[in-house]
């Protein structure tokens, strides 16, 4: 079971590891020992999880949301096939806590009178500056 905050948590059946060998540092024993960790988490069945939050989850979650609704994430960071394991949980914990967090909606606002004046004001000015360095013309 993975504990995402004190109301939330994950059960053992929508994750599945697998392992396999690892590229990068072990010397001889990255051709012996499967260290990296491949974690997928089924989140469009998870009960755990409402449909908004799902949502949320699958934009945060990108390319590593799959057809079926599954988000896969690897690692290979480590040597240690347990260390890979913590590391690949707790990037699925802040994913899931992230999609937690409701974003606040935008208030559309106009702006004020005086600004819109200043910067048409600034755009005369400026225009009368560029209209300015033109060539000269005899009279």
């Amino acid at each position: 079971m993975l504990y995402i905050n004190p109301t939330i948590s994950l059960q053992d059946w929508e994750m599945t590891e697998s392992f396999m060998r690892a590229s990068g540092p072990g010397g001889q024993n990255v051709n012996k020992v499967s260290s990296a960790v491949e974690l997928r988490f089924e989140a469009e069945r998870s009960p755990s999880l409402s449909p908004a939050v799902k949502n949320r989850l699958k934009r945060i979650a990108g390319r590593r949301w799959s057809k079926d609704g599954a988000i896969t994430l690897q690692c290979d960071e480590s040597r240690s096939q347990v260390r890979n394991r913590e590391i690949v949980r707790e990037r699925l914990v802040e994913m899931v806590q992230k999609a937690l967090v409701v974003p606040k909606r935008r208030i559309a606002t106009k702006p004020t009178r005086g600004s819109v004046e200043r910067r048409l004001d600034a755009k005369k000015r400026r225009a009368g500056i560029k209209s300015g360095r033109g060539r000269i013309q005899d009279d």
